[in-house]
């Protein structure tokens, strides 16, 4: 994750070393089946929008997304900043367009991290949506699949809780 509280109330970015004013994004710095010993055996390639991780029987592909939670009666959105894991064919064409301004597509994908007030949430299925202007994709939960996140993401959460999971990622960490 790349934030961290450095004085009460006051969430210092640990990217460029400034306060900003509005909530700070929730980032994985990783998806969850990504650890320093598969790196250390050769098996993972992690940078800051691509991981690939092998395995003996198969190769997995994630990329960096961002998603907006809605926050109830209030102006903001409490942004998280994700994995999704991609077939190799749309990762390689996600690459491949990765510097194209204008590359807009969309993709499927699985979820590949978990937020501590939901419990399991790997491999929930997301729309991907790439953005131009080489913005991070955006995703969104299929609004079919049974799960608190997908319902609290289309339904929306409260501010107060919004801010609690901001302090508990900060303390987390």
């Amino acid at each position: 994750m790349f934030w961290r509280k450095k004085e009460k109330l006051k969430d210092i970015c640990t990217v460029c070393g400034k306060v900003h004013q509005e909530w700070s994004a929730l980032v994985f710095d990783s998806p969850i089946h990504y650890n320093p010993e598969i790196k250390k055996e050769g098996k993972a390639i992690l940078t800051d929008d691509f991981c690939v991780i092998e395995h003996d029987a198969e190769t997995h592909y994630y990329i960096r997304v961002q998603l907006k939670q809605k926050v109830i009666n209030c102006n903001k959105f409490l942004e998280y900043g994700l994995w999704v894991s991609l077939s190799e064919k749309n990762y390689n064409d996600y690459k491949q367009n990765f510097n194209n301004d204008n590359h807009e597509i969309g993709y499927f994908g699985w979820l590949s991290n978990t937020l501590p007030e939901y419990g399991n949430m790997i491999n929930i299925p997301m729309n991907v949506f790439t953005k131009k202007g080489n913005e991070r994709p955006e995703i969104f939960p299929h609004d079919d699949f049974d799960h608190s996140f997908v319902k609290d993401f289309y339904n929306g959460i409260t501010k107060e809780e919004a801010e609690k999971r901001i302090h508990q990622m900060l303390n987390y960490l």
